[in-house]
């Protein structure tokens, strides 16, 4: 059975080149056999006989590249190629002028660095904006429990705010400085760093009995720090 013949490719408003198997030659020159044709009235003519032979291959991968090339290029085409599973033509780049891609490269280029250098600054901004936080933070806990040594509170602050943790620190409360938020942020390192709670939890002891159990030595610990009784159920 013969199969259908292969549709002419047709892009509104674009020059069409077609990337070609089937080992054809120009109509024109007779060169081939030829991988880039051009179909005109049915038939095939290479890229130097429809004008197009000073073109570049831009493969598609890079939409700004391509982008920017085909704004650079006074003369451009789509290349095509047809799937015969799927019926249809699919883009597989264009062809742009050399001086063109080049000068697009160049815009890519500076836009790389642009993005480059703004990453960079709001990094240093993120950092600077983190210790400010971090310092103000351990402040509070100080403010708050002022028998608590300067160092374990920054420390507590920084774990407490470590960005994308989701830990206290970077809750909306924890953002404000609420008294709650400090406090939570305090009694979650004292549970782990002053108590078994981790051991218990990695023998086998539910978290809300592990809590129970090391809950004096959590009060006992803030209340050296506060001067006065805390409530750490």
């Amino acid at each position: 059975m013969t199969p259908p013949p292969t549709p002419t490719p047709h892009i509104s408003g674009r020059l069409v080149v077609v990337q070609s198997a089937k080992g054809k030659r120009c109509a024109g020159c007779r060169r081939g056999p030829l991988s880039l044709l051009v179909l005109e009235d049915g038939a095939p003519r290479c890229l130097d006989c429809a004008d197009l032979g000073h073109l570049v291959f831009l493969p598609r991968g890079d939409t700004a590249l391509t982008r920017r090339s085909r704004e650079e290029s006074t003369l451009s085409a789509v290349v095509v190629r047809f799937n015969r599973r799927k019926s249809r033509y699919e883009r597989q780049g264009v062809l742009v002028e050399e001086e063109a891609l080049a000068r697009a490269e160049a815009r890519c280029l500076a836009d790389a660095e642009a993005r480059r250098r703004r990453r960079a600054r709001d990094g240093r901004r993120r950092v600077a904006e983190d210790e400010r936080f971090v310092a103000a933070f351990a402040a509070e806990i100080v403010r708050l429990f002022p028998g608590c040594p300067a160092e374990r509170a920054r420390a507590v602050a920084a774990h407490a705010s470590v960005r994308g943790s989701g830990r206290v620190g970077r809750s909306a409360a924890g953002r404000a400085l609420t008294e709650g938020a400090v406090t939570s942020a305090v009694v979650a390192a004292v549970r782990h760093v002053d108590t078994p709670y981790d051991e218990l939890l990695m023998n086998g002891v539910p978290r809300y009995e592990a809590r129970r159990r090391i809950a004096p030595a959590v009060e006992g610990v803030l209340r050296a720090w506060h001067g006065a009784g805390a409530d750490v159920g």
